[in-house]
């Protein structure tokens, strides 16, 4: 099992890369169809994983218990990402990283009435808070940035991301955080083919603009290999809600980034609704937070 210092390291890195990849998405899209980002995010990914694997001679089991373990890992990556993908005409990269905020939320439910897990009446407070920060973002009215379709779109990208965490720490195949990263890419990677036909019309006819290129390449470098490489290593040595604290630490982080690189404006309606929910969600990890000193990784 790796160290406390390691898992933090990890940890760490692993916020730091999602609170800048929302940014990375919208600009990836800005010179593309959002639909041709993923899958050439994909595309370019997958052999750049297989030469990790065969550069450390990493095993990579296919077994049935594997093979199950790839495809509940392509459910964080294509399976949350297409409509994370959809959402960027709808939504600012900082409301991106915000709804990914929720992640610990949507895990409790999927454990609460999928998994049977139970839920502290502080767990449903911080809950029914983030709700209503939710709405008021929803209903914040008309702006660029903010639309309720993006919202939808990103609720289902949660929604599933959060599932595969608990169907992957509920396989528990006996697989290297590298070799689960590359088998979830592989399956994405299927999933994207199957899309060629429907976006067939929207293939870039010229190189990207230099930002866009750069986007993309960050997408495939850090979201795709060392994130995912991040991702899985703590899915197998940390509980999904701790794992989801990761998402509560990057919306801010990632609004600002937001604001200051791509010069996003958001109301001050939309901003008293994102703190409602990061009110919520930290009522909903009030106990966990409390007793972090005494928290065993």
């Amino acid at each position: 099992m790796p160290s406390r210092i390691n898992l933090m390291f990890t940890y760490g890195l692993l916020v730091f890369i999602w609170a800048s990849t929302p940014l990375a998405i919208v600009w990836s899209v800005a010179d593309l169809h959002p639909m041709w980002a993923l899958v050439l995010r994909f595309f370019i990914a997958l052999p750049l994983a297989v030469l990790v694997l065969l550069f450390f001679k990493i095993k990579f089991p296919r077994d049935k218990i594997a093979l199950l373990s790839y495809l509940a890992g392509s459910l964080s990556l294509i399976g949350s990402q297409i409509f994370t993908y959809a959402a960027t005409p709808y939504l600012s990269s900082g409301l991106i990283a915000l709804m990914f905020g929720l992640a610990p939320i949507m895990a409790g439910l999927i454990g609460r009435f999928g998994f049977k897990q139970k839920l502290g009446n502080l767990q449903w407070v911080g809950m029914g808070t983030s709700i209503i920060g939710l709405a008021l973002i929803c209903f914040s009215g008309s702006q660029k940035h903010v639309q309720p379709i993006g919202i939808l779109f990103m609720l289902i990208s949660v929604f599933a991301y959060a599932l595969s965490i608990f169907l992957v720490k509920k396989i528990n195949a006996d697989v290297q955080p590298m070799a689960q990263a590359t088998g979830s890419i592989l399956v994405s990677t299927l999933c994207a083919l199957v899309l060629l036909p429907w976006i067939w019309q929207y293939a870039p006819t010229h190189l990207p603009a230099a930002k866009s290129l750069f986007a993309l390449i960050y997408t495939v470098l850090m979201a795709s290999l060392i994130a995912m490489f991040c991702y899985f290593k703590l899915v197998q040595n940390l509980k999904a809600t701790t794992l989801s604290l990761t998402t509560v630490m990057t919306p801010l982080i990632a609004i600002l980034i937001g604001a200051y690189l791509n010069h996003e404006q958001l109301s001050a309606q939309v901003f008293v609704g994102a703190s409602i929910i990061l009110l919520g969600l930290l009522l909903y990890f009030f106990e966990e937070l409390k007793q972090y000193r005494r928290l065993k990784i």
